[in-house]
């Protein structure tokens, strides 16, 4: 089996979506045009577990004109676009990917990437790279049997002692991989895509601060303007969705955080500052961007005015407590599209988008295609640098002259230009003879 998706005749609208990304993501076209004449990848087997998305079809592409073989399945149930699956599977590319996945399915996905043999992991939330390592330590829960069910003849057990080296998109997976390492259980080297300049400082602040607010107001079409806003985290996936939500004209932007730092940061940038159990009772809008669990409680939404709503922009569907307003809920239905009511013992209404998973990519497309460029370009020369890079274990920044390559790339496909330093210029900042 090549692929499994939820209808091929999707292909035709799914090959128009690429084309468009294409268009805006001109880093990763000139990457695709070295790596068609390098062919760096010849001979390498992908396993990549990300959104599948337009923007990933264009890296998938990529990757497969430098000659890898790539195998793409889901990293979240719901974010799959079925137009792009589709029209990857009429390419050739093998993916296992259709929107609405239960745990069984979603897991499945993962066992028929790991059916490939791959040479590299490429993750977004390390559901991929977390899998090879329990089949390795011996896990039997119910996710890895689900994996077994379509991992064919492959002896899993064994897999991770052929894998070169991963990639991992996102800050909750890079927590969760460094903590593998510290534990002394990471198997093979990863770079940690999330840790380049050119992807945090943009893809998460930018990116999931625009793409964050177009899933909640595809999923409400409310009034921004007038509204509090209440924002969970301020890394720089917070920074994102309080900068727009100002933007956007909410009357109050509230920031909760653990940090001290970071709570500072938010005050000196004009933010009002206060507990979450304080915010609770005062918000009109709450999304979370923390990367932990239960940051908004039972005890929190019911605390919430008639008619709050409720979005999470971490990785994971964790940071609200779903399960704690499913148990208590007097009554539950779906008002719009990603939209669900529920009635709480008090009377109240609250409304929760996406069942708390990723609001950009459950009630949105993601994130723009121009953010994604450098994002999808560090990816694809992450996977260049495995290969031509023999790594330890651990957990890896990749190179800063990579990081610049992909700004100059980005600037230069923008008709801007910068200064350059002069010798004397160069000798002054690199001298300690030189002072006053």
């Amino acid at each position: 089996m090549e692929y499994k998706v939820k209808d091929i005749s999707l292909a035709s609208r799914g090959r128009q979506l690429i084309y468009w990304a294409e268009r805006n993501m001109p880093v990763l076209m000139r990457i695709r045009e070295r790596f068609e004449r390098e062919r760096p990848l010849a001979g390498i087997t992908i396993a990549a577990s990300l959104h599948v998305t337009k923007e990933t079809a264009v890296l998938v592409r990529t990757l497969a004109r430098g000659g890898a073989r790539v195998a793409l399945v889901p990293s979240n149930p719901l974010s799959t676009q079925d137009e792009v699956a589709a029209a990857l599977a009429e390419e050739g590319v093998a993916v296992y990917a259709w929107r609405g996945m239960n745990e069984r399915e979603y897991y499945n996905a993962i066992g028929f990437a790991l059916s490939f043999s791959p040479d590299i992991t490429m993750d977004d939330g390390a559901d991929l790279t977390a899998s090879v390592h329990k089949l390795a330590y011996g896990a039997s829960d119910d996710t890895v049997q689900h994996i077994r069910e379509t991992a064919g003849s492959i002896d899993l057990a064994k897999l991770a002692s052929r894998i070169r080296g991963g990639t991992e998109e996102t800050t909750t997976g890079v927590i969760r991989l460094k903590a593998l390492h510290r534990e002394g259980k990471l198997l093979y080297p990863i770079i940690a895509v999330n840790e380049s300049y050119t992807k945090y400082l943009f893809d998460n602040r930018y990116g999931t601060g625009q793409s964050t607010w177009d899933g909640i107001l595809r999923a409400t079409n409310m009034l921004v303007a007038g509204k509090v806003v209440v924002v969970a985290g301020y890394g720089w996936v917070g920074r994102g969705i309080a900068t727009r939500a100002r933007g956007l004209g909410a009357r109050r932007v509230i920031v909760t955080e653990v940090n001290p730092v970071r709570a500072l940061e938010a005050v000196f940038d004009g933010f009002e500052v206060m507990p979450i159990s304080r915010a609770a009772e005062i918000g009109d809008v709450f999304i979370t961007a923390t990367g932990d669990v239960r940051v908004i409680s039972l005890d929190h939404i019911l605390r919430m005015k008639d008619g709050a709503i409720l979005a999470n922009a971490g990785h994971f569907n964790v940071e609200i407590d779903v399960e704690g307003l499913e148990r208590v809920a007097r009554s539950k239905r779906t008002i719009r599209p990603y939209l669900e009511e529920y009635e709480l013992p008090n009377g109240k209404r609250v409304y929760l988008i996406g069942e708390g998973r990723l609001v950009n990519l459950v009630a949105a497309e993601g994130h723009p295609s121009e953010v994604m460029d450098m994002s999808f370009a560090n990816q694809a020369l992450a996977a260049e640098y495995l290969v031509k890079n023999k790594l330890g274990v651990g957990v890896y920044k990749l190179p800063d002259e990579l990081d610049v390559e992909v700004a100059k790339l980005k600037l230069s496909s923008m008709g801007i230009e910068i200064d350059e330093l002069t010798e004397e210029q160069r000798r002054y900042i690199t001298s300690w003879e030189l002072g006053t």
